[in-house]
């Protein structure tokens, strides 16, 4: 269950196909260029248990890094692409990183970093000439395509993507175990998904996040085929299942969002019949998107609920997130418990901070505060959600905790706001969040991304104010409403609210009024 062995068994078949340019990488390529990529990594003295980072786009040899690092025992970091200089800065010298590999693409971020990162003792960079970087082909070319001597399971270090505080790494423990032993991930694709060597499965988010890096190797140490895309479009993701006729996929709510609000004509042109399991994750779904994605491409939608730190999993298909609308499933991994904030479990509909009770374990790298915090004195640890459980033992969502508006005393989940806003005909995109108040302490606020600017302005805040409140208590709603062209979302479906609420909340130290 790795390159070495599916080159043998599938050498010509597709490992991945990038869906723009439409290059074919296949198992063989795969196997020996990320056996390259190793020998080189051991001859600049790299040893199990040591770090690489990967600062790149979706690069058709973004893989074949991961790859060497994975099969080699070593930690391998995937940035963000959109980070800049200070951001990358931070996570490469954070991680501990010995080599750093990037792209000619990066290379005005690079080029910032060029006398920094002390402790990169190599850097290389695809696509020709960048500014303090060798050329990674050339070093690659001059390498052996045989695999390394000692070659054992390495593991992915991602790190949180900083939407409320500075990103932390999580950190795994590596196993030791030799190369080609499927982590767990591989055994519930298998099993709840049906996924196969014969899966054609698109991935349409960047694979610096952790689903769609885990879930792309995954794929392919079952000797699936992967479409990759080199950046999501509504009108492309659709195209690409048709031509290629995708069986399994993986998206955010967001991306629903905007392929349902695409003319007519644009959406239903395309042949989606193929699919057979359409996953999503990584941020809560608004019932209405939800119903209306099932309506259009049938019973094949398929969420769960889970973190980069791997403490739990819940899963639920179309059926059941029908006859339990708005849950995220029953947990397949770990046990659930519903705590206040005393650690007291809470009852059946009661909301409160969710824990996995598993054998899992993680650290936040460098953050044994943020690590202790995470966990109960029995050892069960929170990925910092809110939410209940129902009478069949089936998990809702409520919101982050860090994301929570205290007004007037009162605790307010602006979810449920944000949820209600996104359905809106004018509106492509939704935050609700907690601003100044001198009477309340905070006051709930929507910034929202109208589908047309030129509506922006009092009569649609207006209309989306009553919008609201003809769902949900007044209390809970936006007092008012502010306009922008665009949100600052990251690729994964997550909102960099914090980047939004620093604006409203200015120097202040305390969010306290």
């Amino acid at each position: 269950m790795y390159p070495g062995a599916l080159a043998k068994q599938f050498p010509d078949k597709p490992a991945y196909i990038m869906a723009q340019s439409g290059q074919v990488v296949t198992y063989r390529e795969l196997d020996e260029r990320s056996n390259q990529c190793a020998q080189l990594l051991r001859a600049r003295g790299l040893k199990p248990g040591d770090h690489i980072a990967i600062f790149m786009e979706n690069h058709p040899r973004f893989l074949e890094i991961c790859w060497a690092a994975q099969r080699s025992g070593l930690y391998y970091t995937a940035i963000s692409s959109r980070l800049t200089a200070p951001e990358v800065e931070y996570i490469v010298g954070d991680c501990d990183a010995k080599v750093l590999f990037t792209s000619r693409a990066k290379g005005d971020v690079i080029a910032e970093l060029k006398d920094k990162l002390p402790e990169v003792i190599a850097r290389f960079a695809l696509d020709g000439d960048t500014v303090g970087c060798e050329s990674y082909e050339d070093a690659t070319a001059a390498q052996s395509t045989d695999p390394v001597p000692d070659e054992t399971e390495g593991s992915d270090m991602l790190y949180s993507s900083g939407t409320t505080g500075r990103p932390k790494g999580v950190k795994l423990p590596l196993t030791g175990e030799p190369a080609g032993t499927p982590p767990t991930i591989v055994g519930l694709i298998s099993a709840i998904y049906g996924a196969t060597a014969d899966t054609v499965y698109l991935t349409p988010a960047p694979l610096y996040h952790a689903a769609p890096l885990r879930f792309t190797m995954s794929y392919q140490r079952l000797g699936a085929t992967c479409i990759i895309m080199e950046s999501f479009d509504a009108v492309e993701s659709l195209r690409m299942i048709e031509r290629h006729r995708v069986t399994q996929s993986q998206w955010v709510p967001t991306m629903f969002v905007r392929m349902l609000k695409l003319p007519e004509a644009d959406r239903l042109k395309h042949d989606v019949t193929s699919l057979e399991i359409a996953i999503h994750a990584a941020a809560p779904c608004p019932i209405p998107v939800k119903e209306q994605m099932i309506a259009w491409w049938g019973p094949v939608l398929q969420e769960y609920y889970a973190g980069t730190e791997g403490n739990g999993f819940c899963a639920i298909n179309s059926e059941q997130w029908l006859e339990h609308r708005g849950s995220v499933g029953k947990p397949l991994v770990g046990k659930l418990h519903i705590l206040d904030d005393g650690g007291t479990e809470l009852p059946v509909g009661e909301a409160g901070n969710i824990y996995f009770e598993s054998a899992a374990v993680f650290e936040y790298h460098k953050d044994q505060e943020k690590t202790q915090k995470s966990r109960t004195q029995q050892g069960w640890s929170t990925l910092g959600d809110i939410g209940y459980l129902d009478e069949d033992g089936f998990l809702y969502l409520t919101d982050r905790k860090a994301n929570m508006i205290i007004s007037g005393g009162v605790n307010i989940y602006p979810q449920e706001a944000e949820n209600i806003l996104i359905t809106h005909p004018k509106v492509v995109d939704a935050a609700v969040f907690g601003v100044p108040n001198e009477d309340f302490g905070e006051e709930v606020k929507a910034v929202v991304q109208p589908v047309d600017m030129a509506n922006a302005g009092p009569e649609l805040e207006r209309e989306l104010i009553d919008f609201c409140q003809a769902s949900l208590s007044k209390i809970k709603c936006p007092r008012s409403v502010d306009f922008e062209a665009e949100l600052p979302r990251h690729p994964t479906g997550k909102l960099y609210k914090r980047l939004l609420k620093d604006r409203y909340w200015g120097n202040r130290e305390s969010r306290i009024a």
